[in-house]
């Protein structure tokens, strides 16, 4: 949720946990061990069902920025929540993917080492007064990870309709995480610019 002039001031703001967007947030978290339950080398179905969760609970990080802003429920809360649910459902579905030989634990690795680090920097950032938004390469990470994710948690080989061609989506969703992996190291650096870039502004006689 992005920080706007309407947010409310005292404790957390904006209701905390009563408003909507904030419901949405928790309801993310919540899904998550839903998620990691339907998740099977051996059902297709309980594999199609555990993309579905993730799919919708991916969604609610649209819907609940999108109320937060329309509603003027822009809270201190819903900011610390939202950020940490969105790490929270990937980094834990790829994790608990490892075990289960679909995807390989040094791109966890990389990809975990990424948030790290982004993150201790934007705390970095935030005490020497310096605030660094979402740049549009971690946008973009962001969207080809969820999309990767998806596809691995289907996993299996589906039937296109009405054609005799078959999605290996097991094989899809590692090329995709494979690219976000190379937007990841890039959008890294770029954080690491603006950073550089906004502190020369800050010191700057």
């Amino acid at each position: 949720m992005a920080q706007g002039s309407e947010q409310k001031r005292g404790g957390w703001g904006g209701g905390g946990l009563r408003n909507l967007p904030n419901l949405l947030t928790m309801l993310r978290i919540i899904s998550i061990p839903a998620v990691l339950l339907y998740i099977d080398n051996e059902s297709a179905l309980r594999s199609f069902v555990a993309c579905l969760l993730f799919v919708l609970a991916a969604l609610t990080d649209f819907f609940d920025g999108y109320l937060a802003r329309r509603q003027r429920q822009v809270s201190l809360l819903g900011q610390f929540l939202d950020p940490l649910a969105d790490k929270i459902l990937v980094m834990a579905t790829l994790v608990w993917m490892v075990p289960l030989g679909r995807i390989d634990g040094w791109i966890v690795i990389l990809l975990l080492a990424r948030e790290l680090a982004v993150t201790t920097l934007r705390g970095i950032a935030s005490a020497q007064g310096l605030v660094i938004a979402a740049r549009p390469l971690g946008k973009e990470k962001t969207a080809l990870q969820l999309v990767g994710i998806a596809c691995l948690i289907l996993h299996f080989r589906y039937r296109l309709l009405f054609t005799d061609l078959y999605v290996d989506f097991q094989r899809v969703g590692l090329y995709t995480i494979y690219l976000s992996l190379v937007l990841s190291v890039f959008s890294a650096v770029d954080y690491l610019l603006h950073f550089g870039r906004a502190l020369d502004r800050q010191q700057a006689p």
